[in-house]
């Protein structure tokens, strides 16, 4: 009997869970389901017209992403973002995205910096109450499939959600959309001159500003470095994003 034909085989569709997962984790990030609060499996797979086998597997898909969190004897909940927890995500952020423009820089192609020019346009053109967050994240994931770094890749994967909901719960989202467009057109620009070391330095001032914000807000330790990319007055007009 001969083996079957696994490569000719029409892909399988998602599974049910993945799709639930999906969407809430959708509303987590944009805020639709707020920090704290509780996740009924009867009500989510009611809403979702489920079973509440997927919406349990989808729980548990996202606890390991850190968006969810299961207490005993009181069910699951969306997490609550603390100082501490802005701080490990925004620092661990900053750390992988060294890498990842670094070496986009020596890899971007004319297609990478022509799809970095779409989402720019895109951002320039949105309306206040357009998904500004969801095309900051577009761009950077352009940054992390140019780094061709697999690794590097699986670890943005299961930051990037807790990094959208960041995003989406800060207060200064007017100043976000109004400069998002022009300081990721820098990022662009930058990228495309091919040279890694400035590309390292333009994220630190990117992403830096935000993270020394929040050593600030929540009383850095003591020890840490009074000099480098995270101290001092950011760059005018920088938001971090």
């Amino acid at each position: 009997m001969a083996a079957p034909d696994l490569m000719g085989a029409p892909a399988m569709p998602p599974a049910l869970s993945t799709l639930v997962a999906d969407r809430l984790r959708e509303m987590i990030t944009r805020g639709l389901l707020a920090p704290g609060e509780r996740l009924k499996e009867a009500e989510l797979a009611d809403s979702m017209a489920v079973s509440r086998g997927p919406v349990r597997e989808a729980i548990s898909i996202l606890e390991r992403d850190g968006l969810i969190e299961t207490l005993r004897h009181r069910g699951a909940r969306v997490i609550t973002l603390t100082f501490d927890d802005i701080e490990e995500v925004y620092s661990l952020r900053l750390a992988i995205e060294r890498l990842a423009m670094e070496r986009c820089a020596a890899r971007a192609t004319p297609e990478t910096l022509a799809r970095m020019d779409d989402v720019i346009a895109r951002m320039k053109a949105l309306a206040p109450d357009d998904d500004h967050v969801a095309l900051d994240l577009e761009f950077h994931d352009l940054v992390y499939a140019a780094a061709d770094h697999t690794r590097l890749q699986r670890t943005w994967n299961l930051l990037r959600s807790q990094v959208s909901m960041f995003l989406n719960a800060r207060l200064d989202r007017d100043h976000f959309r109004a400069s998002a467009w022009s300081e990721h057109a820098e990022l662009r620009d930058i990228l495309a001159e091919g040279d890694p070391a400035a590309a390292v330095a333009a994220v630190e001032r990117h992403i830096g500003w935000t993270l020394r914000r929040i050593r600030e807000t929540r009383g850095a330790d003591p020890d840490t470095p009074a000099t480098g990319p995270l101290s001092g007055p950011g760059p005018q007009g920088k938001t971090g994003l």
